[in-house]
Formats: C-alpha cells, sequence, structure tokens
C-alpha cells in the first residue's frame, strides 16, 4: 500500500492538470510564453506594463501572456540557454542579425512574411523593414519597428559653454578641446565601454566604415579583402589614437551601460556616444512626469555623429541597421489557435499605436510603419533632435553585429576593448578577428 500510494497521488496531479488544460482549452484560453526586451532605465519603462501588456490583454481576454522581462547581457544569455535547452518562447524580442544571429541562422523563428500577405500589411511598413535579406534568416524573421542609427554623437552645449568652447566638427577640434575641458574637471566623451558591444556597435561600426568604404564587410565575405588589410587595421589604429589623445579616458573601460546615462545628464562630460535609441534615457517618464534631462536643457542638447576625421573615405557617414522587432517560435504549428494569438501578439507589439507611444517616448527615432503621422506626435527636443538624425549624415554602412556572425563579432568587440586597455596592438586585434572568420568560414 505504501509503495502505491505515491503513483497514485501522481495519477491524481496528472488527472488535475490534464483536466485543467482541458477546461482552459474548452474556454478558448491561449497561452504564450513572452520574452521581452525590458530597460527599467527609459523613460517609457513604468509605462510600458499598462500601454502595452495590459492593454493588450484587456483587448483579447482569451490570451493568457506568461512574460519574462530581461535586458541587455542578461537578455542575450537568457535566449543562448533557452536555445541549448532546445525550446525557445513563443514570442520574443530579437534583432534582424547580429546578437539575435543563431535564432534567424537555426531557423527557430516562423517566417512572418505570408501572415503579412494575408493580412495586407504590405503597404503599412516601409519596403526596408519588409526586405527578407535584411535579416540574418534570408526571410521575414521578425516585423521590425524601426530603421536604426547606431551611432548618435550627443553634444553638451551647457559643458561646452561653460568651457567657452564651440562643439567640434572635425577630430583635430575635439582632441584640441580635451586639455580645455580636462582642465574644468569634465570628460570629453563619455562611453559606456565596459560593455564590450557598445564600442562596436555605437563607434567602430562607423569607424571602419569611414576607413574602408561602403560595402566594405562584402568584400571580406566574398573573400576579396581581409580583417588584417591597411584600412582595417587603420580603424583600430584610431580607436587606439582615441584612447591616447584622451579624448576617450580609460574611466570608460569600467563605466556600464546604466551608469553612463546618469553621468552625461549629470553635465559630467561635454560628448556622449551611444545610438539613436538612447534618447529614450533622458525623456520624461509619463507616469512620473520626470526626466533625466528636463525638457528646459534638453534644448542644450544636440544629436549628430562622430566629427569628420582627415583622410578617410566617408566622412558624412553612419553606421545604420533594421531595427528590433518581433518574432514568433517556428515550431508553433501552422493554422494553430497558438500561431493566431501569437501573431496578434506581435501585431500588437510592431503595429502603430505601439510605434507611436516608442517615439512619443524615445524608444525608436525612425518607425517602420508608413501610416504615422509624426508631425501630430507629442515630442521634447531630444526626440525631434534624434529624428533629424538622418540629415547629419549621406552614407549609411553596416553595423559589424548585423554584417558578421557572432564568432566574428565577438572577438571584435573583444579586441576593441584589449586595445583600449593596452593589452594588444591593434596589428593583434586584426589578426586575431581574421583568424576567427576563417575558422566561421572554414564551417559554413
Amino acid at each position: 500500500m505504501k509503495k502505491i500510494m505515491p503513483f497514485m497521488i501522481v495519477l491524481l496531479f496528472m488527472f488535475a492538470g490534464s483536466f485543467g488544460a482541458c477546461k482552459r482549452q474548452s474556454a478558448g484560453q491561449t497561452e504564450l510564453w513572452v520574452l521581452n526586451y525590458y530597460d527599467t532605465t527609459t523613460a517609457s519603462a513604468a509605462d510600458e506594463i499598462t500601454l502595452v501588456w495590459d492593454a493588450f490583454k484587456k483587448a483579447n481576454p482569451g490570451i493568457t501572456i506568461i512574460r519574462e522581462d530581461a535586458f541587455n547581457n542578461p537578455f542575450h544569455d537568457k535566449v543562448d540557454s533557452y536555445v541549448l535547452g532546445g525550446r525557445i518562447p513563443d514570442v520574443i524580442y530579437a534583432w534582424p542579425s547580429g546578437r539575435s544571429a543563431v535564432l534567424h541562422t537555426r531557423r527557430l523563428l516562423k517566417d512572418l512574411g505570408p501572415l503579412v500577405q494575408k493580412d495586407n500589411l504590405v503597404s503599412l511598413y516601409s519596403a526596408t523593414a519588409l526586405e527578407p535579406s535584411g535579416q540574418a534568416s534570408g526571410y521575414l524573421g521578425i516585423l521590425p519597428r524601426a530603421i536604426t542609427a547606431t551611432n548618435a554623437f550627443y553634444i553638451n552645449l551647457e559643458v561646452l559653454d561653460d568651457c567657452g568652447l564651440e562643439p567640434a566638427n572635425t577630430y583635430e577640434e575635439l582632441k584640441a578641446q580635451v586639455p580645455i575641458l580636462k582642465a574644468r574637471g569634465y570628460e570629453t566623451v563619455l562611453m559606456a565601454n565596459a560593455d564590450f558591444w557598445v564600442m562596436q556597435s555605437c563607434l567602430f561600426s562607423l569607424i571602419v566604415g569611414r576607413f574602408c568604404g561602403k560595402d566594405w564587410e562584402q568584400k571580406i565575405l566574398s573573400g576579396q579583402a581581409s580583417f588584417t588589410d591597411s584600412g582595417f587595421i587603420a580603424a583600430l589604429d584610431f580607436i587606439k589614437t582615441l584612447y591616447d589623445d584622451e579624448v576617450l579616458s580609460k574611466a570608460t573601460l569600467t563605466t556600464g551601460y546604466d551608469e553612463v546615462v546618469e553621468q552625461f545628464a549629470a553635465n559630467k562630460g561635454a560628448y556622449f556616444i551611444d545610438g539613436d535609441w538612447r534618447v529614450a534615457a533622458f525623456v520624461t517618464d509619463k507616469s512620473t512626469g520626470e526626466a533625466l534631462i528636463p525638457v528646459e536643457r534638453q534644448r542644450n542638447i544636440l544629436i549628430s555623429v562622430f566629427p569628420e576625421i582627415e583622410g578617410v573615405k566617408f566622412n558624412r557617414s553612419n553606421s545604420v541597421v533594421l531595427g528590433t522587432g518581433w518574432g514568433i517560435n517556428a515550431g508553433i504549428p501552422a493554422g494553430s489557435a497558438k500561431e493566431e494569438a501569437a501573431w496578434r501578439l506581435v501585431k500588437w507589439l510592431s503595429g502603430k499605436e505601439i510605434q507611436e507611444w516608442l517615439l512619443e517616448t524615445g524608444g525608436i527615432a525612425i518607425p517602420t510603419r508608413t501610416d504615422i503621422d509624426v508631425g501630430s506626435l507629442r515630442l521634447e527636443p531630444m526626440q525631434v533632435a534624434v529624428g533629424n538624425l538622418g540629415k547629419e549624415y549621406d552614407v549609411s554602412t553596416v553595423v559589424i553585429d548585423g554584417a558578421f556572425n557572432e564568432a566574428v563579432y565577438t572577438p571584435v568587440n573583444e579586441g576593441l576593448y584589449a586595445i583600449g586597455m593596452g593589452t594588444k596592438t591593434p596589428r593583434q586585434a586584426a589578426q586575431t578577428i581574421q583568424s576567427a572568420f576563417d575558422a566561421w568560414k572554414a564551417q559554413q
């Protein structure tokens, strides 16, 4: 009897679980497991739960959302662990390539193209957003919400005015400002380089594009060029120069991603380098009415691209990539209730209302929806400035972690950090990157 009782208890629990599942199904309830990229430092963070998730729940009572929130590296660690475990969430926030390449190259995301066609959404999204070649999968693995400029050069006029300076238009002008700013207790350029991806995505991708020209990555991928060629090494040399000239201080190598926005808002430096999305950290949080940089001070913040560098191919260039969006687990059966629920959620998360909300809160700068009247939105000065960023450059070049596999861009990230620390020369870093590329290429 003692041996039978545990078995009977297990059977009872199994029966109860089956009965509960049947009861939910009979009630038309569909459960979705969702992995959300949630940055608590943005002005939109507090509103997101109410305006995005609760609103969807209210409009779709038959869908239950089991949501996980994570940000920055912890988010990507979660994705990696789920991929290794053989099961990813039903709906997942993702990049079109780069940091989400594993989801695309292993075809873990459903092709949303047929669903877009079925619902006649083609005319409501920009052609760039729906271009399959823009995603590592070669098909529409995610429905993107923005076009992203990964280099935004934030300029603090309050700090510059205090030092009797004007915004630097060239690197030589920027370099000349270092001792003047230092004498007044200011850093020249603030960056969060403790997070290795920041330097690669938000500055070096622009720099290598300027030194090597448009489509430089295609020449490497096709074998016509290499990471050890003079142009790429010159771009790495320039990163070393930034540290040698103290335009970037060694302190940036220990500055975290959340910490740096506080520094810039507190006038610790004259300039700040990040992506266009980072404006969201500074504008007004609608739930509290407070902003890291109040509206009246935002008028003293300009947003441009990194200054001109003497002797490079493209000075008015920036690194640009298709923005992030939402995808659906490829394992969900086509035509199922779960697919219908997941698609309804993705359409909401990448739809007009949410893109308008993201624009107003600084979450995106350039929407992918074509039916949004930006002029009708309530935008703060920094949002307007970042919305005009496209006027500051004429040429778009690739973002490294969007153009290359993780096996290649990880050594780039690490090499850039090592150059800053002084533990590798630019040429050594280039050789390590090329070796990693060769090893990756051999496996293709």
